[in-house]
């Protein structure tokens, strides 16, 4: 099943992960959250990525704690969210393992709990956490199509999913992207067919971890991750950028049209990548970034 152009998400150039926004991380309080937001807007940056089990089940709840005092904000932003991780934590007493649900009850649970807690009406896209070995897609599909006509969601999609899987459920219901991890440290997406497949349906992929979880910014003796990152400085001196610049140029460079997810929490962070859509890496650039973290010729 192919999207049109008018059934698809308008992204932001780069995607706001607020994953260590709380108690996985940077446990900023509400004015520090509410000023981080407010900063990414005045940038254009209007999408938001969270998860229901961000912070143990907390991380939207404590965004929802700006939302709802700020209807003005509501009205701007667009917020993604998943499910389908049964995580264990306190408030989620009755989980006796971690592992997958994709059930109806589990998603219209999980969709009703956000929204709760995000103080909203409407989730602009909602996106299955990770494949479910049990997935029935006839009744994902019926369960997206009841979430849609209740405008309780407006897109759905999936997170972390083989080519195979995203076919299966998208042959039954339209998915507008599937997030997947990519990164010259990861860039196993370029050779799966995830790529290939959302450019041929024409649907964006959306793509976490893309600086590989922060490892190429430090001090390290990894051969690899040196040649990288001196491979990187050296590029990054001819279009006078930076390292994580220059990481995320070699990610725009896709003809896919790939949205990278940021998870800073420094507005600085965050302003530098969105100026990093203005690198126009060269076809032998973006090779030589990619035989950097091969580590031998790629051609």
């Amino acid at each position: 099943m192919t999207n049109t152009t008018s059934s698809l998400p308008q992204f932001s150039p780069v995607i706001v992960g607020t994953m260590r926004f709380g108690s996985w991380g940077a446990q900023m309080d509400r004015p520090t959250l509410e000023k981080l937001v407010d900063a990414c807007v005045d940038l254009g940056l209007y999408d938001f990525d969270l998860a229901d089990i961000y912070g143990d089940y907390t991380e939207e709840a404590h965004l929802g704690e700006v939302l709802k005092g700020r209807k003005d904000l509501v009205q701007r932003l667009r917020l993604t969210t998943k499910c389908g991780i049964k995580m264990l934590a306190d408030n989620r007493p009755s989980h006796r393992i971690k592992s997958y649900d994709s059930t109806g009850k589990h998603i219209l649970q999980s969709v009703d709990q956000s929204l709760q807690d995000l103080g909203v009406e409407q989730i602009e896209i909602l996106l299955l956490h990770r494949p479910d070995y049990l997935m029935d897609p006839h009744e994902v599909s019926e369960v997206f199509t009841r979430l849609q006509e209740a405008g309780k969601v407006k897109f759905f999609g999936v997170s972390n999913f083989s080519t195979s899987q995203f076919s299966l459920l998208n042959s039954l219901f339209p998915l507008v992207t599937n997030q997947v991890e990519l990164s010259l440290l990861q860039a196993q997406a370029l050779d799966d067919g995830t790529l290939d497949q959302c450019f041929q349906l024409g649907i964006q992929p959306t793509v976490w971890s893309p600086f590989g979880g922060g490892a190429l910014f430090g001090e390290t003796d990894d051969p690899r991750l040196q040649k990288i990152k001196s491979t990187a400085e050296s590029i990054g001196e001819r279009h006078q950028a930076t390292i994580d610049q220059v990481l995320l140029a070699w990610i725009f460079k896709h003809p896919s049209r790939i949205v990278p997810i940021v998870g800073s929490t420094k507005i600085s962070r965050i302003a530098s990548a969105l100026k990093a859509t203005e690198i126009q890496l060269t076809h032998e650039e973006w090779y030589e970034l990619l035989e950097a973290a091969k580590g031998h010729e790629v051609a």
